[in-house]
């Protein structure tokens, strides 16, 4: 067997090993697919809050695969990683032939894994509640789900790399909670004045804004994306600068 073929056989098998732990823990699977799926009914069957112009159905759609992005590339992640931190685990599959490079490989695969999952099974109740997501928006709302993946993944591994695992499960459940009105569920110019204004630069407003531009309207949300790309450029170089892979 050639080196590359072995190394991506250990990624591989990394990345299958982190997807069985994400997705048959209890906690996480609440957070990344049964409480998305309850957002996604509640918002389409009730009749507040404001969700906007467009069939309410399809605006809750957008935003539940938004927040199944938030709570498997941001709280998932970064709550596993803190506490694989704490543990030592991450120093340790660091000096094996995986690598830190490797280990990193297989968890981004395992966050997409898991996403392709939520994807299906929330398209699949969108469907049943009657989402119609138009054809032409659906490359634009893939995009819009990587990019906020990525963007998600990298503030995710800058806090677990520089915070206490206590701290970043606190941080990370709280920033979930918080980032829900943000743009994520409901649509940043839904929101009142100044905070309509902040939650578009944020990664969750633009993240929650570019699904419903994409799966709603069939646009491809270019300004969104500039903000998803700006934060997970600065998250990674960040990330990369000062993440500590033991403590």
């Amino acid at each position: 067997m050639s080196a590359p073929t072995a190394a991506r056989g250990r990624v591989l098998a990394q990345a299958r090993f982190e997807s069985r732990v994400l997705l048959a823990n209890g906690e996480q699977l609440l957070v990344s697919v049964v409480l998305p799926a309850l957002a996604l009914a509640g918002l389409a069957l009730a009749s507040v809050p404001d969700l906007g112009a467009g069939r309410r159905v399809d605006l809750a759609a957008a935003g539940a695969l938004a927040l199944a992005v938030v709570s498997t590339a941001f709280t998932g992640q970064a709550i596993s990683t803190g506490f694989d931190r704490r543990s030592g685990v991450l120093r340790m599959l660091g000096t094996t032939p995986l690598g830190r490079g490797g280990l990193l490989a297989g968890k981004a695969l395992a966050v997409l894994t898991v996403l392709a999952v939520q994807v299906v099974v929330l398209g699949a109740l969108g469907l049943a509640l009657g989402w119609r997501p138009p054809v032409g928006g659906l490359l634009p709302g893939l995009v819009s789900l990587l990019l906020g993946t990525a963007t998600f993944v990298g503030l995710a591994l800058l806090l677990a790399g520089t915070v206490r695992a206590e701290a970043v499960l606190a941080i990370a459940n709280l920033a979930w909670v918080v980032l829900l009105g943000l743009g994520v569920l409901v649509p940043t110019d839904r929101l009142p004045g100044a905070l309509s204004t902040v939650a578009a630069a944020l990664p969750s407003g633009a993240l929650g804004d570019a699904t419903r531009v994409a799966l709603v309207d069939g646009g491809w949300p270019w300004g969104q994306w500039a903000v998803l790309v700006v934060w997970g450029a600065a998250a990674g170089a960040a990330a990369v600068r000062w993440f500590r892979w033991s403590g």
